[in-house]
């Protein structure tokens, strides 16, 4: 069997191959693309793998414009680090995932599946997969956070959330109207939940929303600094490997 994966971070590609060969040292990983851009040329290119391992969110954008720009006949098994109940709609298209970090009884029944279920079929539906996806994908991060006021419980909008902060190992959200709430998540977590088109992570303490920011200013090393909304901090920096990322965000 001929795969190939598609994944822009190393160490999950290294992983991936390392347990695609722990199940079956025959298969023949054909080749590791980190890019939608070198994904498509390599396509244009060659034979149909037998099945191709995809990550949704690559670095140059999401693996689903690959399909829009050259023929991709092969089943796919795609990758994922949205939780479960956010990719449900996968099984209803009897097209498998795997959650990172992946486990390797999680890949050998997507393979079986595969080989079960695939094997004989020379083309497979992904339009159908892709338009449920992207529906998850845009429709289906959180919307609200419950936030706890003394004896009182409240529901925050995230369209009046500004910017997420970690400080002294709690996590707040900061509000349009200039109030600050714990929540009981990790930034990572937070990070994972909300819609990336909202809110980026710009370094390790700060989440923060289009609107949440009064200007930009160029600093040292290319680096940029941000000036927050209802606050005082002063060094809120975006991380310099974010830098050019965060310009695409602006952009749209």
């Amino acid at each position: 069997m001929k795969v190939v994966i598609i994944e822009d971070e190393v160490r999950a590609a290294q992983f991936l191959e390392g347990l695609i060969k722990q199940y079956d040292p025959e298969i023949d990983v054909l080749e590791i693309l980190d890019s939608v851009k070198k994904s498509i040329k390599w396509f244009d290119g060659q034979p149909q793998p037998d099945l191709a391992f995809m990550d949704i969110q690559l670095a140059d954008g999401l693996s689903f414009e690959i399909f829009e720009k050259t023929l991709v006949e092969c089943p796919v098994i795609f990758t994922t680090a949205f939780n479960e109940y956010a990719i449900r709609a996968f099984k209803v298209n009897s097209i498998d995932y795997l959650l990172k970090p992946i486990d390797f009884d999680e890949l050998k029944a997507a393979i079986d599946k595969f080989k079960k279920t695939y094997a004989q079929t020379q083309t497979i539906p992904h339009q159908q997969v892709f338009d449920v996806v992207l529906q998850m994908l845009t429709s289906n991060y959180k919307q609200r956070f419950v936030i706890k006021v003394g004896e009182h419980i409240k529901s925050i909008s995230v369209e009046n959330i500004l910017y997420f902060y970690s400080l002294e190992k709690a996590t707040f959200l900061h509000t349009s109207d200039n109030r600050n709430y714990v929540i009981d998540y990790s930034l990572e977590q937070v990070e994972d939940l909300i819609d990336p088109q909202k809110f980026f992570r710009i370094n390790r303490k700060y989440l923060i929303a289009m609107n949440s920011f009064g200007d930009i200013i160029s600093y040292s090393n290319s680096r940029l600094k941000i000036e927050l909304l209802h606050s005082d901090d002063q060094d809120v920096i975006v991380a310099r490997e974010k830098v050019g990322k965060f310009k695409k965000w602006l952009d749209g």
